[in-house]
């Protein structure tokens, strides 16, 4: 196909997706009965309504607004931009599986990835430092694994497990719900610029298109419907990740949880979807057997996880040796306040806090709002 004669097929699609008025569900019924958007664009309103409602055939009749379509052309112009649609081979292919794919999507980044086996990392905005980690881990042994590590982009674990997939071999997507010439949250404007040069992002809402609440549910099923599998790292019994987990299931794909703490808000997601068949996992491992891994993904030990021993040693020494590492076993996993700390150990109030104070520099204890800690695993 000559250059001309594809931007005017992605014009076509351009035009006919951006239609207000005109549904996902009404596009494909039409593609599926005319073959093309430009068939469709050039069909008669009769034979259009023959297809779905009059309504709709009004709305296609008026076309789309041309500032849009410009918009996105010139939006192309940038190499690093592209439209993805239902009628290109790389088109995911999990996503086609799924009971609504979208018609077409707007891609920025590394066009490879798009064909790549997956997992989705989901979770908690407001995540402990514990589960952050966790995050960050799972999703650099996944990316190293050959699994493309998928996740929203949003602040918390969906930011941590973009931070590991990109550090792993097998790169980060991130399905966003906004145009993606907005970046949302604006915390995570760096992280944007880099997904873009070592990974990639991706939208089916049109440039342009603000932060809206309704937008994001429908975005959370792209990012299961990717992916092989879904990882849920912490959530809340009201987390938008639990919509993910339910899309996933509805999806036919595998759900996994972390699970955590009983006494952790946190952890109540997780069990949950645990107590109704989600698998439970302690390792990058757990996972990809579930999965039944063809001979793509093989698992490569992370750095990280060739050097645990190392670091299993080293804390060893540190228990030995450093005061502040006895601590530890009084702290044990759960969130704690220095005054229960003291109870327990029999400490008093200021060796409690330097000791914390070391162990929070040495990476071993994570602060919390209100007064509280946490041990973290390294």
């Amino acid at each position: 196909m000559s250059q001309s004669a594809e931007i005017a097929e992605i014009e076509s699609w351009l035009k006919l997706c951006l239609i207000k008025g005109v549904g996902d569900n009404s596009i494909r019924r039409l593609l599926i009965a005319f073959g093309s958007p430009a068939a469709v664009l050039s069909a008669s309103e009769t034979a259009i309504e023959r297809i779905v409602k009059k309504s709709i055939g009004k709305h296609i009749r008026r076309g789309a607004a041309p500032d849009k379509v410009d918009a996105a052309i010139k939006w192309l112009g940038d190499a690093a931009n592209a439209i993805v649609t239902l009628a290109d081979t790389d088109y995911p292919p999990q996503l086609l599986h799924i009971a609504d794919p979208p018609p077409l999507l707007y891609f920025k980044g590394n066009r490879d990835l798009l064909t790549r086996p997956a997992l989705a990392i989901v979770g908690s905005r407001n995540a402990t430092p514990q589960g952050l980690s966790n995050a960050e881990a799972f999703a650099e042994s996944a990316s190293d694994a050959g699994l493309c590590v998928i996740s929203g982009m949003a602040l918390g674990i969906d930011t941590a497990a973009h931070v590991g997939g990109l550090r792993g071999a097998a790169a980060s997507i991130a399905v966003v719900g906004t145009g993606l010439d907005i970046v949302y949250p604006a915390r995570n404007h760096q992280l944007a610029h880099r997904l873009a040069k070592e990974g990639a992002l991706i939208s089916e809402v049109p440039l342009g298109t603000p932060a809206i609440g309704r937008n994001f549910p429908r975005r959370n099923r792209i990012i299961s419907g990717m992916s092989q599998g879904s990882l849920i790292v912490e959530a809340a019994l009201r987390s938008g990740s639990l919509i993910t987990a339910r899309q996933a299931l509805e999806q036919g794909r595998e759900v996994f949880a972390i699970p955590g703490s009983i006494h952790s808000p946190l952890s109540k997601g997780c069990h949950l979807l645990i107590k109704e068949g989600a698998k439970l996992v302690e390792s990058i491992q757990d996972i990809l057997v579930e999965l039944n891994s063809p001979a793509q993904f093989k698992f490569h030990p992370t750095k990280a996880a060739r050097s645990t021993h190392g670091e299993k040693q080293q804390f060893s020494e540190c228990t030995q040796t450093n005061e502040g590492m006895l601590l530890l076993q009084y702290l044990g996993h759960d969130v704690i306040d220095i005054d229960t700390l003291c109870a327990r150990s029999g400490l008093t109030v200021e060796s409690v806090s330097a000791m914390l104070l070391t162990l929070e520099l040495e990476g071993y204890v994570s602060s919390l709002p209100g007064g509280c800690y946490q041990r973290v695993e390294r």
